[in-house]
């Protein structure tokens, strides 16, 4: 298990983290998302030692992390750290023995993860004769080459097309399979709801959420998605909340409202064109818990997910 405890970091006058305490079991998957400079990337540097907290620790099964953790990490920065004209069986087979795999073994595996990621007609390639997506494929080869006892990425999932995005999930649950603690970040929270365990949720270097996906999306209160011609004021009476979205209305049931009751109240005064059950997305969660406080303002070009077109996630 790898657990970070109490981490907290500051640059100068700013405070990038903030009492982080985060947990990736054994043969799990946990999604770590925020905006930009949220402090995830911060955090996994101070996981590999490459940064040093102010306070608090990270240890891998119990233990203090130590050098001979770090040589068993696997580690995908979002920058690339490849080298741009050293041909690619050569060079991941370089990065093995760097980790201490012995030079014969580290050929092999070279090459298996070549063929694995699909590139192994490309052996004898420069990097910089491969395309971007290709390039992360390497990237990622490189920091599984040495066959890691933990896996830390950050933003494995930038820049792929779909193909390449599902060889990358079906990798990753595979080594989950054979009980690596992965922690990635992303800002495809889609594909975080899809493929992860669990989800951290950063924001101004908190954790504001965290919990399996069922947990964080899972809602108790009886919520319907709700289409009808008839007027709000017939049905109101029935729910605690009421939620407009483009594709119908949420409907939150009060506690002593029965489904039927709803149902009679649309149907006496006008059509009803659909009703099921609703539970919120990761990105309906995410919104919720991320989301700018009230009268904060918003920098150019923010995407739903609370990241930006235009700045890179500096120190986080």
């Amino acid at each position: 298990m790898l657990r970070l405890s109490g981490i907290t970091k500051s640059y100068g006058q700013r405070r990038v983290l903030e009492d982080v305490s985060l947990e990736v079991r054994r043969g799990e998957l946990l999604g770590y998302v925020g905006g930009n400079g949220a402090g995830k990337t911060t955090s996994m540097r101070i996981v590999l030692g490459v940064t040093e907290p102010d306070s608090g620790s990270v240890t891998v099964d119990g233990e203090g992390v130590t050098a001979a953790h770090r040589a068993r990490m696997g580690y995908m920065p979002e920058e690339r750290g490849l080298y741009d004209t050293m041909r690619l069986h050569q060079q991941l087979a370089y990065f093995a023995e760097l980790h201490g795999v012995d030079r014969r073994t580290a050929a092999r595996s070279a090459d298996y993860w070549l063929d694995r990621l699909g590139l192994h007609e490309r052996r004898d390639n420069r990097l910089e004769d491969l395309s971007l997506g290709n390039q992360q494929r390497v990237q990622l080869a490189a920091a599984l080459v040495h066959a890691p006892d933990v896996l830390v990425l950050d933003e494995p999932f930038s820049g792929l097309d779909p193909l390449a995005v599902d060889v990358m999930a079906e990798v990753l649950r595979d080594e989950a399979g054979r009980g690596v603690p992965v922690v990635f970040s992303s800002h495809q929270l889609d594909l975080v709801e899809r493929l992860c365990d669990r989800v951290c949720v950063l924001k101004d270097g908190r954790v504001v959420a965290a919990g399996t996906v069922a947990e964080l999306t899972g809602d108790e209160r009886q919520q319907h998605l709700l289409r009808t011609t008839a007027p709000e004021s017939a049905w109101a009476y029935l729910a605690t909340d009421i939620d407009h979205r483009t594709d119908g209305t949420v409907v939150t049931l009060a506690p002593t409202a029965r489904l039927d009751d709803l149902v009679d109240a649309v149907r006496a005064a006008g059509e009803l064109h659909e009703l099921r059950p609703w539970r919120p997305s990761l990105t309906d969660v995410y919104r919720d818990v991320a989301a700018p406080a009230a009268g904060a303002a918003t920098p150019t070009g923010t995407s739903p997910t609370g990241t930006t077109s235009t700045e890179k996630e500096q120190a986080a």
